[in-house]
C-alpha cells in the first residue's frame, strides 16, 4: 500500500511538473507573438495607477495601444479596470486622462470601470462590446499577460488577438518576470479550475 502510494504521489508530482511547464511555455510562447490586426476594438487591460496617474507597468501599456489607435488598427479603444480600496479614482479613468492627452478623441475611448481583476474587466467588456455590435478585438498588455488575457477575451465571446507592448517595466527586470509568470500560472490554474469565465 505505501508502495502504491509513493508511486502514485509520484505520477502526481510529476504530472504537475510537466503541466506547469507547458503552461509556461504557453504562457511565453503567445508573449511573443504579435497578432495585431484591423479590428473593431483595441482593449487595453488596466493596471495600477496613483491618483490618476498610470504605474510605468501600465503607462507603457497605454503607449502600445494608443500606438495601434492612431496607426489605425481599429476606431475604439477601450480603457479597463476599476478601483483598489482607497483609490480615488478608477484605472480605467486614469487610463481614458492618458489616451487622451496622446491623441486618442474622447469619443472614439469606451470605459469599463467596474472590474478589480483581469477575469471581472474582460467579462464585462465582453458585455459592453456586444451591446455596441463590436466582435473583435485587439488585447494589450504585458507579455506574460497575454495568454490569459485572451483566453477570457475568447470565451466572452469576442474574437480577440494579442499585441504586448514591449517597453513594460516587467521585461527589463528578470525577477519581476518570474514573479509575472508564477502568478500567471497561479490565475491560469484557477481559472480553469474554476470552469472558466462563463460560470457564475
Amino acid at each position: 500500500m505505501r508502495r502504491d502510494l509513493a508511486k502514485l504521489g509520484a505520477m502526481v508530482l510529476i504530472g504537475a511538473i510537466v503541466a506547469a511547464g507547458y503552461a509556461t511555455y504557453r504562457i511565453w510562447q503567445q508573449g511573443d507573438l504579435d497578432e495585431q490586426r484591423t479590428a473593431d476594438a483595441i482593449v487595453v487591460m488596466g493596471a495600477a495607477q496613483y491618483n490618476g496617474v498610470p504605474s510605468p507597468v501600465y503607462a507603457a501599456r497605454l503607449d502600445h495601444a494608443v500606438e495601434l489607435y492612431l496607426a489605425g488598427v481599429a476606431p475604439v479603444l477601450v480603457v479597463t479596470g476599476g478601483k483598489a480600496e482607497g483609490d480615488r479614482t478608477t484605472e480605467a479613468a486614469a487610463g481614458r486622462a492618458y489616451a487622451i492627452a496622446h491623441g486618442v478623441p474622447a469619443a472614439a475611448i469606451l470605459s469599463e470601470d467596474q472590474g478589480r481583476t483581469t477575469r471581472e474587466s474582460l467579462r464585462a467588456v465582453g458585455t459592453l462590446l456586444q451591446q455596441a455590435g463590436i466582435e473583435s478585438a485587439v488585447v494589450v498588455s504585458d507579455r506574460t499577460h497575454m495568454l490569459r488575457s485572451l483566453r477570457i477575451a475568447t470565451d466572452e465571446g469576442l474574437s480577440a488577438w494579442g499585441s504586448p507592448t514591449r517597453t513594460s517595466p516587467i521585461d527589463a527586470d528578470p525577477v519581476r518576470q518570474f514573479d509575472a509568470t508564477i502568478r500567471e500560472l497561479g490565475a491560469l490554474a484557477v481559472y480553469f479550475f474554476e470552469g472558466g469565465a462563463r460560470d457564475p
